[in-house]
């Protein structure tokens, strides 16, 4: 049987693969795919410290803001506060008896109520603090013509009927109503004055509380300035001045760090055509730059999403960020320069523009067009975390001294710096001829006033289904 398989043709021309061993290769730097485009940091107007510490001056603020009660979860339906997180209701700041406020948090009275139920209807007298353990509830008031009005939503963390403790008749001045299932913790008044009656110390701390409620503040709860308008002949004008604050706030740089070794070995004889020192270096450097946004947005002691006032901050309506979400973020401060959030929640906000057939502007910023809403540049930014829940925040703020608004701090200057606020030291070399360098950045973030800040949180990603 003949072989039908053709014999290989003879090569006629030298192979690639021969070739390239006489060729040099075209290369391309390192790359990285942890690199971002890390908006915040190039948004942010940078204020140099010349001490390592910035201090921010306010007027002195009589008007406590509220902050957000903790639980703990100890069954499938039993929730108590935690004693110490009680700090956030206005009346019980800075009390320091942990013993009395352990017997105030022991009082409460967990209560699960179901979408559409009344928790307290407006006109009604406060009779109870409530604490919203889990769960979403509407701020209802009638209107002009006795139709119902949202004024709003509150949700996890959140404490109602403190107010009381002011004025002891008072009445709720909206109508709670759940929008999901819920569970609150209730203290009734009559519990917490038995408390009350039998502790001097808190007592003392209650009336001091009142006593600093009564004096005349600004609408930002900023001491009054006594002046005069409007007056005619030569009537005596009061006097006055402007107190301030006698523990401001400081900010301390934070720092990114970390030790580069390169091998001696390496760097004498594999720089040709990139020095493998300077790769090595800028490498390092754009990770500690990551790891500089990431501090700015999520540290504990200064990251904007811990140091934003709880006053500041509302939930979304229906759960997605909306265009009236938006609107009310924007209502809440006397400018903003600029929404930042994941790009999962801007794309969930612009599904939520589609479904309504808006279409959003774009704005001009350093020569390049940027999606916009309101007029307002919208920047994605990965640092902002999303919760396994699928929700996530968006952040509105402006920026500036001038504008009283949210700077970035970095040291004025350093030995050996190689960018703002970067530093590349030489540490020597060990017996393996191993050279080390240290890599530092340097750098904070100080909220100047309270509403230079503004957070849309409990914004949710998915739609619904």
């Amino acid at each position: 049987m003949p072989d039908l398989e053709a014999p290989p043709a003879p090569q006629l021309s030298l192979s690639t693969r021969a070739a390239r061993q006489l060729a040099t290769t075209t290369k391309s730097e390192p790359q990285m795919q942890g690199i971002t485009s890390r908006n915040l940091l190039r948004a942010m107007p940078w204020v140099d410290v010349t001490a390592g510490t910035y201090r921010v001056n306010r007027r002195l603020t009589l008007r406590t803001g509220a902050g957000r009660v903790l639980f703990v979860q100890q069954g499938a339906d039993q929730v108590r506060v935690v004693p110490a997180s009680l700090d956030a209701l206005p009346a019980l700041r800075d009390y320091p008896d942990q013993d009395v406020l352990g017997e105030i948090a022991a009082r409460f009275e967990p209560r699960h109520i179901r979408p559409g139920d009344l928790l307290a209807e407006q006109g009604q007298p406060v009779e109870a603090v409530f604490l919203i353990a889990h769960g979403r509830l509407e701020r209802i008031v009638a209107g002009k013509y006795g139709e119902a009005q949202l004024l709003g939503v509150l949700t996890d963390g959140a404490h109602l009927g403190d107010e009381a403790h002011l004025n002891p008749g008072a009445a709720w001045s909206a109508t709670l109503r759940a929008a999901t299932d819920a569970t609150v913790l209730a203290l009734p008044w009559a519990a917490y004055r038995e408390i009350l009656d039998r502790t001097p110390s808190l007592q003392a701390h209650a009336d001091a509380f009142r006593a600093r409620a009564k004096r005349a503040v600004n609408r930002k709860g900023e001491a009054e300035i006594e002046l005069s308008s409007g007056h005619h002949g030569e009537p005596p004008l009061p006097t006055t001045f402007v107190d301030y604050e006698l523990a401001p706030r400081e900010y301390e740089l934070s720092l990114a760090q970390t030790v580069l070794q390169v091998h001696t070995r390496v760097a004498d004889l594999y720089n040709d055509p990139m020095d493998q020192l300077q790769q090595q270096l800028r490498l390092t450097v754009e990770e500690l730059r990551e790891r500089q946004e990431y501090e700015i947005v999520n540290n504990r002691e200064f990251g904007l999403l811990h140091n934003a006032a709880y006053e500041q901050r509302i939930s979304t309506r229906s759960g997605p960020p909306t265009p009236d979400d938006l609107d009310q973020l924007l209502a809440m401060r006397r400018s903003t320069h600029a929404f930042f959030a994941h790009p999962k929640v801007i794309a969930a906000f612009f599904a939520e523009c589609n479904s309504r057939g808006l279409y959003p502007d774009s704005a001009e910023v350093n020569g390049r067009q940027v999606l916009a809403w309101r007029n307002v540049p919208f920047y994605p930014c990965s640092k902002i975390p999303v919760s396994d829940t699928h929700t996530s925040t968006i952040m509105a703020m402006r920026f500036g001294e001038k504008e009283q608004g949210v700077i970035g701090l970095r040291p004025k200057e350093l030995p050996e710096e190689v960018e703002s606020g970067l530093n590349v030291r030489f540490m020597g070399m060990n017996q393996q001829a191993v050279m080390r360098y240290l890599v530092t950045a340097y750098f904070s973030a100080a909220v100047l006033v309270p509403d230079a800040l503004g957070l849309l949180e409990n914004c949710q990603i998915g739609a619904a289904a």
